[in-house]
């Protein structure tokens, strides 16, 4: 590109990044503003004209000082238990924060290829019963620098509702520290046989469900993938498929998460932090990382959250900060493997990546229902990067369809990524419905839903839920998730490329020396005194200075009288409180504004024009397709209209009688695998994933040939007894009692009028006994 074009494309870059960032930095002072107004109007504007008297506002100076020394000194006392619970915690190694009891069945540190995972069986608690032939759950949680145990954190998470519901749990867990040599390829084999000990434990239920939290969703995926035949449905909550998305947009979207393998020069920086390890990289960076996403809340929030209400917020707190204060360790081959093919790399999607036998993992080969669960106020995984690998991998509706595949899609509208996984509300509404709904939607037609919770008022105000699903098409999916066509993912082919270069030359250079340098003794050192560890073990019992606290609090449980929250200076203490809050996150939203500014503004340049051109093309090239007639999973479909047996017409007269542009209540879905069940005898024998497909195809002939697909219904159907077979059936559901609420459509009624047509049964002989066909 000539020098003149490629000086217009850099202005235009700077015009937009400082469009963008102007309307951020006004954003967030707006949002400063209102926050110090509300305060201000809180603590003026209730009861102020009392506050020296004894009305509800009284001031009173000794019994406040009094209350704070109180509360500050159980404040201290609790960040001292917590020290103490982390020191004993590093002594046993860590274990599982599993709400519930257990027992290990499988020690992948003894398998030929040792990893430190091992398969858990939930113990269920007294009075719950278990049916060991409903299908059982495999839960895999996240090891990105916390330990294991979040998906069974309380008893109501994704384990309390699975137990509740009678089914049998299993739970993929790790130990602290990684076996020598192991990769995450290595952790995928050990969970294939985690998954097949599962099936032979219960030989005669369905597949088992698996349940995937952030990194343990694309861990799922990934097992799901390379063993299609042994997994059941797919719930993958909050997990980052397709790192690069995230809307950069002049609204909200903000992600700067996906920023920081730019700004810190790609892939390097974890591979110098695991040599300084001696070949471990210390699971504390990442949680560091996530801390610093929200400053307000790590560094002032819940400290103060604690100090207000620190007679009743200390046991709550303690028992987050035992996962939240526990740090694993990965290989260095681990974490490189997840930054070069996930966080810099974006490969896991596009079928480069590849397992221990040197296939690829194609996403598109998982024969099970997947379920996709973001929320819109996750920063860290976005709805993009949950959503987007699904437009990556198939390109349109039709092809989902001709593969048999059903993805439904669930959005939380505010919870951030913590309360994906720990909310108690969260498991109540969200996991006990999607439990609800496994068994349903495996005898979904092949396609994209969306699945919507309505609450109600049930008998005694109890609340209660409605699901239904609406079908969607992934091409309005995608465009309402990506408003600006993504083109802001563009700049991170450059972030890779300069990733793969500093990535080569610290190798190259610096590598050598780092190692030569480091051991355990210094990696051991490192890690103690890691800031996250520090503040831990400084506030702890090891701490002589400290040796008063414990008496000191005890003597204040005894006297222990909390003060009026009416008092004015308890007020004043919420909004000073309130305005460093709001300090902390004016920060945040300037910072990651600035991030954001400066990482298009370096790396929107330093893509080439020429690849951004070659890209574009290649990409519309791939999205808008001038006719969908022309795909060649369509052009297959349409060529088989007349190919086929009693399968391929019963799914066929499944389409051509299908209600379009209604949502679906599961109620419906739920009879519909009834009747399946009682009329099996009439509808074809085969594995759930094989009809899917075939009904997939079904609907494509359908959708594009209609005509064409009821004039070649008798080519299929060209055996009498077939025939026969097709009309009572359709006798028997229109007599069935249970069909009487869903009365057919005029479009439908004409069509089976069309369809009896198409189909006449001959004449039983004289001879037979039997009463004719009609």
């Amino acid at each position: 590109m000539p020098y003149a074009g490629q000086l217009a494309r850099s202005q235009e870059i700077a015009d937009k990044v400082a469009r963008v960032f102007q309307q951020r930095a006004q954003r967030a002072q707006h949002q400063f503003s209102e926050r110090a107004r509300d305060a201000g109007m809180r603590l003026f504007g209730n009861g102020a004209a009392d506050r020296f008297g004894d009305g509800p506002g009284q001031f009173n100076g000794y019994g406040y000082a009094l209350d704070l020394m109180q509360r500050s000194i159980l404040f201290w006392d609790t960040l001292r238990q917590r020290g103490n619970n982390f020191i004993e915690q590093t002594k046993r190694g860590f274990e599982p924060v599993l709400h519930f009891a257990h027992e290990m069945l499988l020690d992948g540190r003894t398998f030929a290829r040792p990893v430190n995972y091992a398969l858990l069986r939930i113990v269920p608690p007294e009075g719950l019963t278990i049916d060991p032939l409903k299908r059982p759950y495999l839960i895999i949680d996240p090891r990105a620098g916390h330990g294991p145990g979040i998906g069974g954190f309380k008893d109501d998470s994704q384990v309390g509702v699975a137990l509740r519901a009678g089914h049998p749990v299993y739970f993929v867990t790790f130990f602290r520290d990684p076996q020598p040599g192991q990769t995450l390829l290595d952790v995928c084999a050990a969970e294939q046989q985690f998954v097949r000990h599962v099936r032979e434990l219960h030989p005669d239920s369905a597949k088992p469900a698996i349940v995937g939290n952030c990194q343990g969703g694309w861990a799922a995926m990934m097992l799901a993938s390379s063993q299609p035949d042994d997994t059941g449905p797919l719930v993958i909550n909050g997990a980052p498929m397709s790192y690069w998305s995230g809307a950069w947009s002049e609204g909200e979207g903000d992600n700067p998460m996906r920023y920081s393998g730019g700004m810190l020069g790609g892939t390097w920086l974890a591979s110098l932090t695991a040599d300084l390890g001696n070949g471990k990289f210390d699971g504390a960076y990442l949680v560091e990382n996530f801390e610093n996403l929200n400053p307000a809340n790590s560094f002032w929030d819940k400290y103060y959250n604690l100090l207000d209400n620190i007679d009743t917020e200390p046991a709550r707190f303690l028992d987050f900060e035992r996962w939240w204060g526990g740090y694993y360790l990965m290989n260095r081959e681990e974490i490189e493997w997840i930054t070069r093919n996930l966080f810099v790399g974006n490969t896991l999607w596009s079928g480069e990546t590849r397992g221990v036998s040197g296939t690829s993992f194609d996403l598109r080969a998982i024969k099970s229902p997947i379920i996709l669960f973001a929320s819109m106020g996750d920063n860290i995984t976005p709805p993009q990067q949950a959503f987007n690998w699904v437009a990556d991998i198939y390109g349109s509706t039709d092809e989902i369809k001709s593969r048999g595949q059903v993805i439904v899609g669930l959005m939380h509208k505010s919870i951030g990524h913590l309360g994906i996984f720990v909310s108690g509300k969260v498991a109540k509404k969200e996991y006990t419905q999607i439990a609800s709904v496994l068994e349903a939607i495996e005898s979904f037609p092949p396609g994209l839903y969306g699945m919507e919770i309505a609450e109600r008022k049930g008998d005694g105000g109890k609340i209660e839920y409605d699901v239904s699903f609406h079908e969607r098409r992934l091409e309005d999916v995608t465009a309402r998730f990506n408003r600006f066509e993504r083109v802001d993912e563009l700049p991170f082919e450059a972030v890779k490329q300069v990733s793969d270069f500093n990535q080569r030359a610290y190798e190259l250079f610096a590598q050598p020396f780092v190692q030569a340098m480091a051991n355990d003794t210094t990696a051991s050192m490192l890690r103690a005194f890691h800031p996250l560890r520090a503040q831990r073990w400084m506030f702890s019992d090891y701490n002589p200075w400290l040796a008063w606290l414990g008496p000191a609090a005890n003597a204040v449980k005894a006297a222990r009288q909390p003060d009026s929250e009416r008092d004015v200076l308890r007020r004043a203490e919420h909004c000073g409180s309130d305005m460093i809050s709001a300090s902390l996150d004016f920060y945040r939203a300037m910072r990651d504004a600035t991030t954001e500014a400066m990482f298009f503004s370096v790396y929107g340049n330093l893509f080439s024009v020429h690849h951004a051109q070659q890209h574009a093309q290649r990409h519309e090239a791939r999205e808008h397709v001038a006719d969908p007639r022309d795909l060649p999973f369509v052009q297959d479909a349409l060529a088989s209209a007349g190919r086929g047996g009693y399968a391929e017409a019963v799914a066929r007269v499944a389409c051509l009688l299908m209600r379009h542009d209604e949502p679906l209540p599961l109620a419906r879905m739920v009879l519909r695998q009834a009747l399946a069940a009682d009329y099996a005898d009439y509808l074809p024998q085969m594995p759930r994933d094989e009809w899917r497909r075939i009904r997939g195809e079904q609907e494509i002939i359908v959708r594009y040939e209609p005509e064409q697909a009821l004039l070649t219904l008798p080519v299929l159907l060209d055996d009498n007894d077939d025939r026969k077979k097709l009309i009572t059936l359709f006798d028997k559901l229109h007599a069935d009692s249970r069909m009487q609420g869903f009365e057919p459509t005029a479009a439908q009624q004409d069509m089976l009028a069309r369809i009896r047509a198409a189909l006449p049964v001959k004449a039983a002989r004289a001879t037979r006994r039997s009463a004719p066909a009609h």
